[in-house]
């Protein structure tokens, strides 16, 4: 797997001098990534509904022309044929349609609306960036976890084999670390793959191979939330949240389309203007009539009655606008949820990395004491193996809580639709070259 990942990395590093930070990341995927494209192709779809609501307040002009060749044959008057040509102009501007105002309106919103799921996905791409490119770190420190914990154990199974040689020790300690080891190889190899995916998840984003990605710092401090108060964020996360915005926006639209459907009763009143000209050709030595005609009025139309397809359409909009109030109460819950969670993410995070800090700190302590009893005869190799797990563990769990913190605190200011391209170039200033 890793004989695999060589050209890959080789490539990467023909293409970049130095190692990529988030922001670099972020950059590529701006660029490139599906996700983002579509949703920015979404969005300049959504903004073209405003001006096609637009044009039905503005009036409807029409031309048309005609050019015609007339054959008759009658025992009265015998064969004639006459060309005839002619054109016609109309125009409609509505006055009063209650519908067209109300689909007006909605298009605003459906631009706003446009606008909004824009900037939730650019919220998103900075999530996903972050997240794909922290499960890369996490992933490789793993892999060099499990790289150490063999060779550890490696040397281990070589003690234990020249101790049982020289009659020294058991065959059992042999076996033992025998099948340490085993296990070591295949945590290492699921490590390697885990790494591998975590790598394709990153270039998905960024389409194109993956560059070497600067580390975080090993006294990189996870910044506190500011403000340091979980009540204050969800009041921002229910008051300035996008997905809460969105919501509100679509109960918008859903309430105006009842006015709608209920404006299908109403009459309509529009300036109707029209001039036509025809000219009618010669028939059977006769010339033709020429005429040409203008109007100018006012026209009111009223449909009574549809078969009830108006009182349906009213039924489904009330229905699909009590759906969209449900809906908007669930983001509002929803988003304190989310800002509840984030921010207790970001303080527990704080102080299980604390609390992991101190435990890699006792397990190297408790390591050099148990080679030192090794030494000494008080201690085996086992005990050495176990206390060298130990350690390797406290630091796994460790670099974890670190990135899982950092996340937290990405989807904590994203609750209170706070959440910028700046905030990953603060947090490059915890990585390492």
């Amino acid at each position: 797997m890793r004989l695999i990942l060589l050209p890959v990395l080789f490539a990467a590093g023909l293409a970049s001098a130095s190692a990529a930070n988030l922001s670099d990341i972020y950059t590529l995927a701006r660029q490139h990534d599906p996700v983002y494209a579509a949703a920015y192709a979404n969005y300049k779809a959504g903004l073209e509904i405003l001006p096609q609501t637009q044009a039905l307040l503005r009036p409807t002009i029409g031309f048309s022309a005609n050019l015609r060749h007339l054959e008759t044959d009658s025992s009265f008057s015998g064969s004639n044929s006459a060309n005839t040509r002619g054109f016609g102009l109309n125009l409609t501007q509505p006055l009063y349609r209650q519908q067209n105002l109300e689909t007006y309106e909605q298009g605003k919103l459906q631009a706003l609306l446009a606008e909004t799921q824009l900037k939730l996905a650019e919220q998103d791409l900075v999530l996903r960036v972050a997240t794909a490119y922290f499960d890369v770190l996490q992933a490789r420190d793993n892999l060099a976890t499990s790289e150490a914990q063999k060779t550890a154990i490696q040397e281990q199974l070589a003690q234990a084999r020249f101790s049982f040689e020289v009659g020294a020790a058991t065959i059992t300690d042999t076996h033992e670390a025998q099948a340490r080891f085993d296990l070591a190889v295949a945590q290492e190899i699921a490590a390697q793959n885990d790494l591998a995916v975590k790598r394709q998840n990153l270039e998905k984003l960024i389409m194109r191979p993956s560059p070497p990605l600067a580390a975080l710092r090993p006294d990189a401090q996870v910044p506190l939330p500011e403000p340091d108060d979980i009540e204050r964020w969800v009041q921002q996360a229910q008051e300035s949240s996008l997905a809460v915005a969105s919501s509100r926006a679509a109960e918008e639209l859903a309430r105006r389309e009842v006015s709608k459907q209920r404006a299908g009763h109403r009459p309509t009143l529009d300036l109707v203007a029209s001039y036509s000209d025809n000219r009618n050709g010669t028939s059977g030595g006769v010339s033709g009539v020429d005429t040409q005609s203008a109007q100018l009025g006012l026209e009111l139309a009223w449909t009574l009655y549809q078969g009830g397809a108006v009182e349906s359409r009213i039924r489904e909009a009330l229905a699909r606008h009590d759906k969209a109030r449900f809906d908007l109460d669930n983001a509002l819950q929803q988003a304190a949820l989310d800002a509840r969670t984030a921010y207790l993410g970001v303080a527990s995070g704080r102080a299980r990395a604390n609390a992991l800090g101190q435990a890699v700190v006792s397990s190297e302590s408790q390591l050099k004491s148990t080679k030192l009893g090794q030494e000494v005869g008080v201690r085996t190799r086992v005990d050495v193996l176990n206390a060298q797990q130990q350690l390797f563990g406290a630091q796994r769990d460790l670099a974890t809580a670190r990135y899982d913190t950092l996340k937290s605190g990405l989807r904590l200011k994203a609750t209170a639709s706070r959440l910028t391209e700046a905030d990953l170039a603060t947090l490059d200033g915890l990585l390492q070259e």
